[in-house]
């Protein structure tokens, strides 16, 4: 099935609230007020209680109790409440999926995302874009999964969904693969372009014509949170580290192996993001 034709099966795009399509528009528009936001999101019972949630959990260290929507925005500040919105939005589009334990798939995205805001603070990149697009960076399998899934299932039993191996099978099949599928999830949703570029990039950083710096990121992001789920040994870590796009960012492998926080300390009070 070609990538257009995927894109116009009728379950392969996830709903998404209208104030999370909303915000994801605010990307493209300098002149979106953080009011106009906090008034969109309280009328959002679900997306409001969420956002205080997580105002109010462990991750953020609030000094005192967030009682309204107004309050987190302004304690969080305008991009991370953008960026909490919009990963809410996609955790809840997408409700079962056959061939994708979509608890994992959560949680490995979400381990790739505060790994990447944690290397982009390292490098001095922009961490909450790194974090977005760390979240995003694997949807176009649940696209896939949705959309064609007797051939997602037949990719399955080749490479998991978690199996480094999985873009280049599905590539030899399709002609494209997750990370183009969510590329142009990220464009139909009228993220801006360099959502869509990142995405790509992330895949093979070293491979594009213009090194991106967040792409970059990324990989390594997706590396260390499969690693995780794999329960991969301090030895396997060391000798599976993409290490020349490490160099490539300035970042050396002690900082990665030794400096860096556990994944549970890193995501920990980010758990109602995947609820």
């Amino acid at each position: 099935m070609k990538i257009d034709a995927l894109f116009q099966q009728q379950n392969a795009l996830p709903s998404i609230p209208k104030v999370v399509q909303e915000v994801i528009e605010s990307f493209n528009n300098d002149s979106v007020s953080i009011d106009e936001i906090a008034k969109k999101l309280s009328a959002d019972q679900v997306l409001s209680a969420k956002l205080l949630r997580l105002a109010n959990s462990s991750y953020y260290h609030a000094s005192r109790s967030v009682g309204s929507v107004d309050d987190a925005v302004l304690m969080l500040g305008f991009m991370t409440v953008r960026t909490l919105v919009v990963s809410s939005g996609l955790t809840g589009g997408f409700k079962t999926m056959p061939g994708i334990d979509l608890k994992q798939f959560w949680r490995y995205s979400l381990h790739t995302a505060v790994v990447a805001k944690w290397l982009a603070k390292q490098t001095h990149g922009n961490s909450d874009f790194a974090f977005t697009v760390g979240l995003m960076h694997a949807i176009g399998q649940l696209v896939m999964h949705a959309g064609m899934p007797e051939e997602a299932l037949q990719i399955d039993k080749f490479a998991g969904t978690l199996d480094p191996r999985r873009a280049g099978v599905e590539r030899n099949s399709f002609g494209y693969d997750f990370y183009d599928v969510g590329a142009e999830l990220a464009k139909r949703w009228r993220f801006p372009d360099t959502f869509s570029q990142t995405i790509k990039g992330s895949a093979s950083p070293l491979d594009t014509q213009d090194f991106e710096p967040i792409a970059g990121i990324v990989h390594i992001a997706t590396w260390r949170a499969r690693a995780e789920e794999n329960q991969l040994t301090s030895e396997e870590l060391e000798a599976t580290l993409p290490i020349e796009v490490a160099k490539k960012l300035g970042l050396t492998a002690e900082t990665i192996l030794q400096d860096m926080p556990s994944l549970a300390e890193l995501s920990e009070g980010l758990g109602d993001l995947l609820s």
